[in-house]
């Protein structure tokens, strides 16, 4: 069983692992399509003025903008669990997780970036900016990674699958095996933003169960929610889970 995240437009900067390199990843069979994405991003960021890159970045302060204008083929790398920061991975909260969760993390999780297609969650990647939806000059990334990344994944992913991303992601992979999605509400209404702070602790309780399976998820009892329903279309079955109020 396999667990989809989407990733975080915050990150942490800096590094314990060597930089870019094809070593830093676990699909060896994607890397040569990763990186012609890598350096057509490492060109434009490199060449293009603040300006340019204020507006693509989606940023107004000019020295986060240089912070993420240098070349990122040298900058030093992290797990991807770990340099993406935000709601949800604050509620997953790594850093504080035992070595068996650590570890369930590290071979369950796959991350949809925008940058590198798909991660697993202890690929070492280094800091970059790259604003979800936006496409390079000379390439279509959500189209390219659409085209490359589906029968690796399709193989990869077994028959069974979480799907915890944003429905963006669709765009650039959607499961064909039996998956298993989230929505959350609130008084009975569906929550957005804080959607991903439930996505982060659902892995959690995920990981610290060890579950492995659909059948020891269905019997898993998550703190602050009630299944109160579930709905299935096609390969998918969601779980419509209620939050309790404190």
């Amino acid at each position: 069983m396999k667990i989809l995240l989407a990733p975080a437009e915050t990150k942490i900067d800096g590094g314990e692992y060597p930089p870019y390199s094809e070593d830093n990843f676990y699909f060896k069979e994607l890397f040569d399509i990763q990186d012609n994405i890598v350096h057509e991003y490492d060109k434009f960021i490199t060449s293009s003025d603040i300006e340019i890159l204020s507006k693509w970045f989606g940023l107004k302060n000019k020295k986060e903008c240089e912070r993420y204008s240098h070349s990122i083929l040298t900058k030093p790398t992290t797990k991807a669990i770990l340099r993406y920061t935000g709601v949800a991975f604050d509620a997953l909260d790594y850093k504080n997780m035992d070595e068996n969760q650590q570890h369930y993390c590290d071979e369950n999780i796959l991350l949809f970036s925008n940058l590198f297609g798909v991660v697993k969650a202890d690929d070492k990647i280094p800091d970059y900016k790259y604003k979800q939806g936006n496409s390079l000059p000379n390439i279509d990334t959500i189209k390219y990674y659409k085209e490359h990344l589906k029968p690796t994944l399709d193989e990869y992913l077994g028959d069974e699958i979480i799907d915890l991303r944003a429905s963006f992601y669709d765009k650039v992979y959607k499961p064909i095996a039996p998956t298993i999605t989230f929505k959350f509400l609130k008084d009975g209404k569906v929550v957005s933003h804080w959607a991903k702070h439930y996505r982060g602790l659902v892995v959690r309780e995920l990981a610290k169960a060890n579950i492995q399976n659909f059948a020891q998820l269905m019997a898993l009892k998550i703190p602050n929610l009630t299944l109160v329903e579930i709905q299935e279309k096609k390969n998918i079955k969601t779980l419509i889970m209620s939050i309790d109020s404190n």
